[in-house]
């Protein structure tokens, strides 16, 4: 799933009008009749934990829509200790990164919530996520997980069904992809896409 010629983050800013921080990237390579091609842009989206990790890549098309990429669910055998669940977690998610390479990600920010003990999982979950991340070199964005629904579905407070839903309909799918952690990442992936 390599682009054809991936836009950096300086080249996000570019397009939206913000000066860029680093060195331009090199420009994407010319098709077959000899004129430069831009490769799509790729966002990618986790829903971070320790017992699954979902994951989604959408594409923004030249006309604006957004296109279903790729995505799936990293799920180590409940039977492991959490840290051999964090290693196979950390091994698939740079696997992931190294197929997809995306141009940017999305990651829900932690919140407390009422059960501290899944807010430290998360937490936990949330850290290799970060970590393989900043190995690839990929600029994240962490988003309140309101943010991500309002962005998906107009309104903060909306039900994970409707969020899936919504994430259907944008991205022309006959029915939201399960378990519910891919659903949510593709909606971070959303989010992000409609911010940049």
């Amino acid at each position: 799933m390599a682009l054809d010629g991936p836009y950096t983050m300086d080249d996000l800013l570019r397009m939206t009008g913000h000066k860029a921080k680093r060195k331009p990237a090199r420009p994407s390579n010319p098709d077959k009749s000899g004129e430069t091609r831009k490769s799509k842009i790729r966002f990618l989206g986790i829903d971070p934990g320790t017992r699954r990790v979902g994951w989604g890549v959408v594409a923004r098309e030249k006309d604006g829509t957004l296109k279903l990429v790729n995505c799936g669910c990293i799920a180590p055998s409940p039977k492991l200790a959490l840290k051999e669940r964090l290693r196979d977690i950390f091994a698939e998610l740079e696997e992931v990164l190294r197929r997809a390479r995306p141009d940017a990600a999305a990651l829900e920010e932690t919140f407390a919530g009422v059960n501290m003990k899944s807010a430290i999982a998360m937490g936990e979950g949330r850290g290799i996520a970060l970590l393989c991340l900043a190995r690839a070199g990929v600029d994240v964005l962490e988003l309140s997980p309101r943010s991500i629904k309002h962005a998906v579905t107009g309104s903060g407070a909306a039900s994970k069904s409707r969020v899936a839903a919504m994430v259907a309909a944008q991205l022309s799918l006959k029915e939201a992809p399960e378990p519910e952690d891919i659903t949510d990442a593709l909606a971070a992936a959303i989010a992000l896409a409609r911010r940049m």
